[in-house]
């Protein structure tokens, strides 16, 4: 089993789309079994996979929900303990379109957040306790690692506590960006965040294994740089124009859009696995696709099994066969990089 995590502290790029939409075209077109967990507070994912009678028979009816979720997951972390809770159950993929599992979000994570951010000023210290808390997505991973082919993470814009943990715990994650200068502001932010917490955290590793030899050991505490590999990027929603028959990015996007290789290159090269090449890293470019985004968000659907009965009409059959291209290289490309 492997495990992704979509991530820029820069919102507005179409991370949410593209993480729902790429963990689709893995289970529809690879027959991947995938899970997708949402973690952000916000809970995005799960308003865009979930009908608005489930998620609200989830949240705000007055009988009590049988469908966990996420906070489910970290109730005992909430409550004082240092693991997380076993035998939550997803969704199952039968009960949306998406053809993933889903561990729906919940609100409440911004609670988890300052939580862990106390947990984080143990794990400096060496605490043992701190340190678990701290690896609670690691335990996560291993809850699920005989279920799924591959975990994704959906996080909030966020450089906090909550994804700070899930990076230490995942293998891998990407960034999704938008073509402006926000974006490569964002890519700078996340490299000298990770640089700085990355080296006290080894610390605090260091310091609990002479305290309480063997601990990390056997709470399944990994000891090396655990920390998620950056494995790629995409650029989304761009204006584009046609030239010659062509359709190229407006002007205004052309220097930022070639200025961006050379900054993923210079700011994240050093978290990037050493079998990938900076044209690996690339994995496509996602264009503005206009009315599709929120006609599929109103009937949660991914955009590729739109169809006419969903509201599906005119021009948007060219636009839902240029996404599908797109997602397709964009998922090949992931697909390759994660090593399936």
């Amino acid at each position: 089993m492997k495990s992704i995590v979509f991530f820029n502290n820069k919102g507005g790029v179409g991370k949410t789309t593209l993480a729902c939409n790429v963990a689709s075209q893995f289970a529809r077109e690879r027959d991947l079994r995938v899970l997708l967990v949402d973690c952000d507070p916000q809970c995005n994912s799960t308003q865009l996979i979930l009908d608005s009678d489930t998620w609200s028979s989830i949240y705000w009816d007055k009988e009590p929900s049988k469908q966990e979720t996420v906070i489910d997951l970290v109730r005992p972390i909430e409550l004082g303990d240092a693991e997380i809770a076993s035998g939550i159950a997803p969704l199952k993929s039968s009960k949306n379109r998406f053809g993933v599992d889903l561990l729906p979000g919940h609100p409440r994570m911004s609670i988890i957040e300052d939580l862990l951010s106390r947990a984080w000023g143990e794990t400096l210290g060496g605490d043992i306790g701190g340190i678990r808390r701290t690896n609670w997505v690691s335990a996560v991973l291993d809850e699920y690692e005989d279920r799924y082919d591959l975990v994704i993470f959906d996080v909030g814009p966020s450089l906090g506590s909550l994804n700070r943990t899930i990076l230490i715990g995942a293998d891998y994650f990407v960034t999704p960006m938008g073509a402006d200068i926000f974006s490569i502001v964002g890519i700078r932010n996340i490299a000298e965040w990770i640089q700085s917490w990355m080296k006290v955290y080894a610390t605090g590793l260091s310091l609990c294994e002479d305290r309480h030899s063997g601990a990390l050991e056997s709470f399944g505490i990994p000891t090396d740089e655990s920390n998620a590999k950056f494995i790629g990027y995409t650029v989304q929603q761009y204006v584009t124009k046609s030239k010659k028959g062509v359709r190229r990015p407006t002007q205004a996007f052309e220097k930022i859009l070639a200025g961006i290789p050379e900054e993923v290159e210079t700011s994240l090269g050093d978290f990037t696995s050493d079998d990938l090449s900076l044209e690996d890293l690339r994995l496509g470019d996602v264009p503005n696709m206009y009315s599709l985004i929120p006609l599929a968000q109103s009937v949660n659907t991914p955009i590729s099994a739109l169809q006419s009965s969903d509201g599906l009409a005119g021009g948007q059959y060219q636009q839902q066969q240029n996404y599908m291209r797109t997602i397709k290289a964009v998922s090949d490309a992931m697909a390759r990089n994660l090593g399936f």
